[in-house]
């Protein structure tokens, strides 16, 4: 049986080229804001713009020329899209007018390429650091633009700010023909998923493993095993996945965390008449991690 997801994962970016180089070339990056066939990734409240035709969404609803000619100076420079300048404009709360229609990126995922979703995905996130990271964090000051929208500079103190990517462990732990699902409050109705947690200070992805999973479940766990990793831009995160194993015994589940955790086995959860829960999103590097268990040939 085919694996959900597998690497590389949904939101990876792939088949774009970031032309690091030209973020700093001025003179290229105007002419590109005024060359009609560039592209634009539009969004409103973090939300994707796609044209409302019955062919389907489109990644690009803007171009340049529909914009009275030029892309605007905050619009964000991604990358070359088969050597076309693409770009990320945040239209703010603004409602799109027809024909265009504001999508969740994870609504839309199922009907896009693996490179269209990474892009979007990149616009996203790069539109949300946007967003909250508007003053200085030593002196309150307006950062301006640098690098093309990929980096800021408060005029007053000097410091720099860079996009933020928050590291976060995500584990399937397993004792035999058994793994640990559990089930947060946030989580759609019957939804189980991988435990996972973001990697403090000062922390190692293997202690953080270690530490989400006893402080959730109350497991010691043993040889871990890095699998894969999925850029999750909801809003900022980087999703480190790991198998690990533990003692079949009873969990003491964290309240404050999970509404539930338990124990299932294989053979329940591979069967889908027979699966006694809803497993996590195809678009999710968690999906994988399970399935990845269910279906490998028996030891």
């Amino acid at each position: 049986m085919a694996i959900t997801n597998p690497p590389p994962h949904v939101y990876t970016t792939t088949g774009l080229d970031r032309a690091v180089a030209r973020r700093r070339d001025s003179a290229w990056l105007a002419a590109r804001r005024h060359d009609p066939t560039s592209l634009v990734v539009a969004l409103a409240d973090l939300k994707i713009l796609v044209a409302d035709q019955p062919a389907g969404p489109d990644p690009f609803p803007l171009d340049a020329a529909a914009l009275g000619g030029a892309v605007p100076e905050p619009a964000i420079f991604l990358g070359l899209w088969n050597e076309r300048a693409v770009f990320a404009l945040d239209l703010g709360s603004e409602e799109p007018g027809l024909p265009l229609r504001a999508v969740e990126l994870r609504a839309l995922a199922p009907v896009l390429s693996a490179a269209e979703a990474g892009l979007l995905a990149y616009a996203r996130a790069l539109v949300h650091w946007h967003r909250m990271q508007r003053f200085c964090g030593r002196c309150g000051g307006t950062l301006e633009l640098r690098d093309a929208g990929h980096a800021k500079r408060c005029p007053a103190c000097a410091v720099e700010f860079f996009p933020r990517t928050d590291p976060a462990v995500i584990v399937l732990v397993t004792a035999g023909d058994r793994c640990v699902l559990g089930r947060a409050a946030r989580f759609p109705p019957g939804m189980y998923s991988t435990l996972a947690g973001f990697v403090e200070p000062g922390e190692s992805l293997e202690a953080a493993v270690r530490r989400e999973v006893e402080e959730e479940v109350g497991l010691e766990v043993e040889a871990l095993v890095y699998r894969s990793s999925q850029p999750w831009p909801f809003p900022q995160s980087l999703m480190l996945g790991f198998r690990a194993r533990a003692r079949f015994a009873p969990l003491r589940v964290d309240a404050e965390e999970l509404e539930d955790a338990r124990w299932f086995e294989r053979a329940e959860l591979a069967d889908e008449a027979r699966r006694p829960v809803r497993l996590p999103g195809a678009d999710s590097i968690a999906r994988f991690l399970i399935e990845e268990w269910l279906f490998e040939p028996d030891p």
